[in-house]
């Protein structure tokens, strides 16, 4: 956070450099603690510049230049959706910041972030993430603007853009760009997207798919009657066509089943979907919702191929979604050595967003659930990520032994739906083919394992933990799923 504190642990520099417009709290419920906390584990010097003042490049060179990148966020939420209500009117209170003050983030605060930061140090890498930069990786309707505005990248003029949670491309990229590695060229990271030259492909072997082929925008002609009569072709039967080549002529080799899975699985992962470009989406209401369906249906990880846009000249490219984390990883993110409160900067100041989950214990991510309204699912995925018992009951009893404040009562123990914890797909060969957007409508899938047995039993060993009085509810839980128990 200051000069002062890198003198004080012997850092001459920080190796990489996180600029979040959220007060900094360290708590694993906070982006930014989390991928601290993270790179911190991984052996890299991390620093942190929180709510920086975006009028001018100054406050963004108060640690120094980073060795590696700067890391930047919005913050836990879209800076738009932070800063303004439904109506479009200033919010009188940021519930991210000391006291609740109100605009210390800047409107697009991905963007403006990431062109002060590069004013500040301009050959140093931008890397960019959090829930804005995730959910404006493509083109995208702007309800603040009234219209659909074009894919961050362009406008952050950033290296690269990590969507999701994103810790395993976070650590693979960090390692390699301390072992040399130009980040122009790192291009094979899952859960990435970056600005790429108009038809640029990995390699040669690559081929393109038209988004059409994914599904078909608009109106969907009359299907032709399969028992109609094909009018007669008038043309004469060729008769004096000289035979095939010896040499052309190839013998027909039977692939077994297992060979031609590996080959349209390989071709398959060789395959960019190119969704309608920037320029198209924009003025036309049935291609946008066209590229909106496709980018949904590539979105499992099982299965989802690159996708491209076209932005002018260029292009931005899509890696595919991140593979879920197991569960020893899960356990890993969660279990590091977090101090649970604010920065002492920030003395007594209240900060409601702390204040409200300070008690809480976060024990999966991501949610089947695929409501329209919603955006977990394109952020977290659609695959159940849990934590295991041990590490979320540990926890609890650090809240209880180390958290000033607490009375007993755990005020949340969830996460996007708490009911989902340990729920997932009976086959996981099903589960990699699967497209379906949701899980659960119109109708729960007749594949989805429902057993609440552990979770329960997660929450009455909760609350049998000396201490511990009550343990609530206070995140999504779904009443379809848990009548559907054994």
């Amino acid at each position: 956070m200051s000069r002062a504190e890198m003198d004080a642990l012997g850092w001459d520099s920080c190796d990489v450099i996180l600029v979040t417009g959220d007060a900094y709290i360290d708590h694993p419920s906070f982006g930014m603690a989390l991928v601290g906390r993270l790179l911190e584990a991984q052996g890299f010097r991390v620093g942190i510049i929180s709510q920086p003042d975006w009028l001018t490049a100054d406050a963004f060179r108060a640690l120094g230049k980073p060795n590696l990148y700067f890391g930047i966020t919005a913050g836990n939420m879209d800076s738009m959706v932070n800063r303004y209500t439904a109506d479009r009117k200033i919010r009188s209170d940021d519930a991210y910041t000391a006291n609740a003050e109100p605009n210390k983030r800047p409107d697009r605060a991905v963007t403006v972030y990431a062109q002060r930061a590069r004013e500040a140090y301009a050959d140093t890498a931008i890397v960019i993430g959090s829930i804005e930069a995730s959910l404006r990786r493509i083109a995208h309707y702007d309800y603040w603007s009234d219209k659909v505005r074009r894919s961050v990248l362009p406008d952050s003029k950033a290296d690269i853009l990590l969507f999701g949670n994103a810790e395993r491309a976070l650590v693979d990229l960090t390692h390699r760009l301390a072992a040399g590695e130009d980040i122009k060229t790192i291009r094979d990271l899952r859960g990435t997207a970056f600005m790429a030259p108009a038809g640029w492909l990995p390699a040669e072997d690559w081929s393109v798919a038209n988004s059409t082929r994914v599904d078909v925008p608009g109106k969907v002609d009359v299907h032709h009657d399969p028992y109609a009569m094909a009018k007669e072709d008038k043309t004469a039967c060729a008769t004096d066509n000289a035979a095939t080549a010896p040499d052309v002529i190839k013998p027909i080799r039977i692939m077994s089943r297992e060979e031609r899975q590996a080959q349209a699985k390989e071709q398959h992962d060789k395959t960019v979907v190119r969704l309608p470009a920037y320029d198209v989406v924009k003025d036309d209401p049935v291609m946008y919702a066209h590229a909106s369906r496709v980018f949904h249906l590539e979105s499992n990880p099982g299965n989802a191929r690159a996708m491209v846009q076209a932005h002018g000249e260029r292009d931005v490219w899509i890696n595919p979604p991140p593979l879920p984390l197991a569960m020893d990883e899960m356990d890993g993110v969660y279990d590091m050595n977090y101090a649970r409160a604010p920065h002492p900067s920030y003395g007594k100041a209240h900060i409601p967003a702390w204040e409200m989950i300070r008690f809480s214990v976060n024990i999966m991510r991501g949610c089947f659930g695929g409501c329209t309204f919603c955006s977990i699912t394109e952020h977290e995925g659609r695959i159940i990520q849990s934590r295991s018992e041990p590490s979320i009951l540990r926890e609890i009893e650090h809240i209880r032994d180390k958290t000033k404040g607490f009375t007993g009562t755990i005020s949340d123990m969830g996460g996007p739906t708490a009911n989902m914890y340990r729920l997932a797909c009976k086959d996981k060969k099903i589960e990699e083919s699967c497209r379906r957007l949701s899980c659960v409508y119109p109708s729960i899938c007749v594949n989805l394992g429902t057993d609440h047995s552990k979770l329960i039993s997660l929450y009455r060993k909760a609350r049998a933990i000396p201490g511990i009085k009550k343990v609530l509810i206070s995140s999504g839980l779904r009443y379809d799923l848990a009548v559907r128990s054994p």
